[in-house]
């Protein structure tokens, strides 16, 4: 069985779109595992590759640490794969089922994100879901969608309600499962889930002083969710993204990985 870890670099093979793309996605997969919202080989990134109908995705048992531009699989909008590095790892079928019904349905998302962290799996046991606790998770009031847990998604029936069930947002929280977002970017995408992230951790931290908590006024919610939009201010994670590309390149060194962008 082939499941070596090194993959030839892909930089000549594929369109400067394409491997723009894959750069920035395996640098995703780095700075996920980095700020700790990986699950062993679990979940899954995709990126849609500008111009196609093809979308990026991992190997099924690779870390997220190990994931470079040239270990992405490059799939279709069916699940069926393109093209797909020298190993006997596949793909997991549930990131295309989950993923592949959100690139298909929304023209203006290019990156996906699923997670299975402690804190939002711990957010998506509760019937209160997230909580306007913070500046930080103020941004989703009503930008947030919540969907029903149906089993592992491998079942293409539950494709529909996913779609349905994000609607218009770039975030939403897996009942009993985990969390989710999407971006007109991966640089933005990435933003939302670390904000996600942040506001879940907040809250099981707050709610676990078992201490009576202060919600501001729905006045103030709506102002401090409006101000950050991608559109009101400035596209979050696109001016944040150089920093951490930075942070990469000295992680790296360190790391003895595979370098993300090979």
């Amino acid at each position: 069985m082939n499941y070596d870890t090194q993959f030839p670099s892909l930089k000549n093979t594929v369109s400067a779109q394409e491997w723009h793309a894959r750069v920035q996605l395996a640098a995703c997969y780095r700075l996920i595992d980095y700020y700790g919202m990986s699950d062993l080989i679990y979940n899954h990134i995709t990126a849609s590759i500008p111009g196609t109908d093809h979308f990026l995705i991992n190997l099924y048992g690779l870390l997220y640490k190990e994931i470079t531009a040239s270990s992405l699989v490059k799939i279709d909008l069916a699940g069926n794969i393109i093209t797909t590095p020298n190993t006997d790892y596949g793909i997991n079928k549930s990131g295309y089922v989950i993923h592949g019904a959100i690139h298909e349905a929304r023209s203006d998302v290019q990156c996906v994100i699923h997670t299975h962290t402690r804190a939002g799996m711990a957010i998506s046991t509760m019937q209160c879901g997230l909580l306007p606790l913070t500046q930080t998770s103020m941004r989703f009031v009503g930008h947030i969608g919540y969907h029903q847990f149906q089993g592992p998604a491998i079942d293409l029936a539950e494709r529909a309600s996913l779609v349905n069930d994000l609607g218009p947002h770039d975030a939403m929280i897996l009942y009993n499962h985990g969390l989710l977002t999407c971006g007109a970017t991966i640089e933005q995408a990435f933003n939302t889930m670390y904000q996600l992230e942040l506001s879940c951790r907040s809250q099981v931290d707050a709610m676990a002083a078992r201490t009576e908590l202060m919600i501001p006024a729905d006045s103030v919610l709506a102002h401090t969710a409006n101000l950050y939009q991608p559109g009101t201010r400035r596209p979050y994670g696109v001016l944040e993204w150089p920093a951490m590309l930075r942070l990469l390149e000295a992680v790296d060194k360190k790391s003895g990985f595979a370098h993300y962008d090979s």
